[in-house]
């Protein structure tokens, strides 16, 4: 395909670890057929150049920063497609397990005095920032599904993310319940896509693919409790992954920031 009619694709980077990029990196090596078909014009993990003309912009990490905010609405400006990639960017991630505490304590406990220097604010979904097209979940990307959503992006369709839960993939898979090994599990409130992978290897789902439209959290709390399991341990796990949205439903918005 001749670079003109290639598709336009830039990769961003906010507050995360970058290992969904790095994911990306990892599944484009393995599928060079697609890099005839698109053209990346900006990735700090795997090259220096930019190009500012793009029509899909994957943007991994949270918003935690007023010169985020910024940098999100000049993406939106641009971009056609705007995806959030991975659990950061999806649900606010492990980032957001510091809202549950005043901004000035975070920045003391991790910079000291520094931390006084320091401009930021809660750790949010990039929805709650700028309007997004859609997601890739999950803690990191599933390198599979980031190929089949560039595939549909190729042919003039967004990703489609499963919404039923993880649960069914672990039948699937003729698994055994991690209930009834004594570990909580999220599984059944997750979407699935990612193949069951903590529950195959006997450890419980931590909900990093987000929840699934139709969640039955109290149904959760019930097998919690009737198989006597930790509430502490179903709390922190719940925290993990969700403390953007608990904190949102708790307190409809304001963090006390």
């Amino acid at each position: 395909m001749m670079a003109a009619n290639r598709l336009k694709i830039a990769f961003f980077d906010f507050t995360g670890c970058e290992g969904c990029q790095l994911t990306a990196i990892d599944a484009l090596q393995t599928h060079p057929d697609l890099l005839e078909v698109v053209e990346i014009v900006e990735f700090r993990e795997a090259m220096s150049e930019k190009d500012g003309d793009y029509r899909v912009a994957f943007v991994e990490g949270s918003c935690s920063k007023p010169e985020d905010e910024r940098r999100l609405q000049a993406i939106r400006e641009q971009a056609e497609i705007v995806l959030a990639f991975g659990a950061c960017a999806h649900l606010g991630g492990v980032n957001a397990l510091r809202n549950w505490h005043p901004a000035h304590e975070t920045h003391s406990y991790v910079y000291g005095e520094m931390g006084k220097r320091f401009e930021s604010h809660a750790a949010r979904p990039i929805a709650e920032v700028i309007p997004t097209e859609g997601f890739i979940p999950g803690c990191p990307v599933d390198r599979d599904e980031f190929i089949r959503a560039v595939k549909a992006l190729l042919k003039g369709r967004l990703p489609v993310i499963p919404d039923y839960p993880v649960c069914v993939e672990c039948r699937l898979k003729e698994n055994i319940c991690v209930f009834l090994h004594g570990k909580v599990c999220l599984g059944p409130i997750t979407r699935a896509g990612c193949q069951a992978i903590c529950p195959s290897y006997g450890l419980g789902c931590l909900g990093c693919r987000g929840q699934t439209s139709q969640a039955n959290l109290n149904g959760l709390k019930w097998a919690v409790h009737a198989h006597r399991l930790s509430e502490v341990d179903f709390d922190q796990q719940m925290k993990l992954f969700q403390s953007y949205s608990m904190l949102k439903e708790k307190t409809d918005g304001d963090h006390g920031y």
